[in-house]
């Protein structure tokens, strides 16, 4: 009865469009009044022990890369750099919108941040080659839930605090499945490409013309290997990676391509302080959440309630896929890794599935929710910025939805696929 309360008080909230970190709270509250004897000073205590976390100093950090990167014009050289190799052929400037996606979020570690840097530059540029308005946009959001698979990833920082996994292996875990979900999502391009008649942008690229591109993005293409390289070879953490990262891209942008001036780099800091107050207030209060989950045993009920369904362990993790879609499509990720990592993470490790796998399959779950109706963020930032109705978007996002879950269905049952780079 309390998990029914719980849950179904907290969905009313959502539906009543109750901002989802106050929801957590006044589900919290809430329940601990009707239902137990527990002091409400909980609340505060757990959401500042929540947030008392070194590895997650990485978010802010990460956002702030990623906005200065944004607006230091390291997009734009990367796309005219990969548009060399692959802008000719058919689908061309699709497939470069999806490899730029992949590079910004080996970059960014952000979905939001991949879809507004790339797609404000590469949306248009589609649709003046011919491609159309929503499929464009459904590509580049699609394209966007790369950010936070191929590392660095917020959400892979959120579920290593939560879990107590690696950071750093969850880091080098996510590395295949991300490039997994890029050529999946360049095979619909160019089949759909083909169909519809969307050629290249341009002729094959002379040497000459790779040269001076390479050398005019070689300060964008070095960004993920010294913060990827510094981190596997144990240089420093994936928090201070994060650092690095602000300062190398502040310097790229402001003294090599000269691009970041004080106006960009204060509304870069906003926007940064700004996202990350509201990650924050909801980290506190999913921690708060999950502490009352825990106390009154509710991951333990709703464990025994799934594995009573079925001993399959292809069922289950059938099952728990679909319910993390479900979610995906009403929750935002952090919240939701908080609350539903201590539920399902000992579901899963029963049937064999280790953490750094969950871990990346919840992450994949949630992401794909990001380009889902009806509260899919990289489709709130694709239709702003190619202003196509939701509706006309949702239809072209059908086939490359389909190519991630094969991915997903990949990463859920053939362990090599996270596990392959793991010591």
């Amino acid at each position: 009865m309390e998990a029914i309360f719980l849950f179904g008080l907290f969905l009313i909230l959502l539906m009543l469009s109750v901002p989802i970190g106050y929801a957590i709270g006044m589900v919290t509250l809430v329940t601990m009044l009707e239902f137990t004897s527990m002091p409400t000073l909980m609340i505060a205590q757990n959401s500042i022990a929540g947030v008392d976390s070194f590895p997650l100093l990485a978010i802010p950090f990460f956002m702030l890369a990623g906005n200065l990167m944004s607006g230091g014009g390291i997009a734009k050289r990367l796309v005219n750099f990969f548009e060399c190799f692959i802008g000719h052929i058919t689908g061309g400037l699709g497939m470069v919108t999806i490899v730029v996606c992949m590079f910004f979020a080996a970059i960014s570690g952000s979905a939001v941040a991949t879809v507004s840097a790339v797609g404000a530059f590469m949306i248009p540029q589609m649709v003046e080659h011919g491609y159309s308005k929503p499929f464009s946009a459904a590509l580049t959001a699609a394209a966007g839930t790369i950010g936070v698979i191929i590392p660095p990833s917020v959400p892979f920082v959120i579920y290593g605090v939560v879990s107590g996994a690696s950071i750093t292996n969850l880091f080098t875990a996510g590395f295949l499945p991300g490039v997994l979900m890029g050529v999946a999502l360049m095979i619909v391009c160019y089949i759909v490409s083909k169909k519809r008649g969307y050629r290249g942008s341009t002729e094959k690229a002379s040497f000459s013309k790779i040269v001076h591109t390479f050398r005019d993005a070689i300060w964008a293409i070095l960004s993920p290997v010294i913060i990827l390289g510094g981190i596997y070879s144990g240089k420093f953490t994936p928090t201070e990676a994060a650092v690095v990262s602000v300062v190398y891209s502040y310097i790229v942008g402001r003294f090599v391509y000269k691009e970041l001036d004080a106006s960009t780099t204060y509304k870069s800091l906003k926007d940064a302080i700004v996202i990350n107050g509201a990650t924050t207030f909801m980290v506190g209060l999913s921690t708060a959440f999950a502490a009352l989950l825990t106390m009154e045993q509710i991951p333990l009920k709703i464990a025994a309630f799934i594995t009573g369904i079925s001993n399959n362990g292809v069922v289950i993790l059938l099952m728990v896929n679909l319910f993390l879609l479900i979610v995906g499509m009403f929750i935002d990720n952090i919240p939701a890794t908080i609350i539903l990592t201590p539920i399902l993470l000992p579901i899963c490790k029963k049937f064999g599935m280790s953490p750094i796998t969950f871990g990346i399959m919840l992450t994949m779950n949630l992401a794909i929710g990001f380009c889902t109706p009806p509260y899919g963020i990289n489709l709130f930032v694709a239709t702003a910025i190619s202003k196509v109705k939701m509706e006309a978007l949702s239809k072209e996002l059908i086939l490359l939805i389909g190519a991630l879950l094969a991915v997903l269905a990949s990463v859920t049952y053939i362990p090599a696929v996270t596990t392959i780079f793991l010591k």
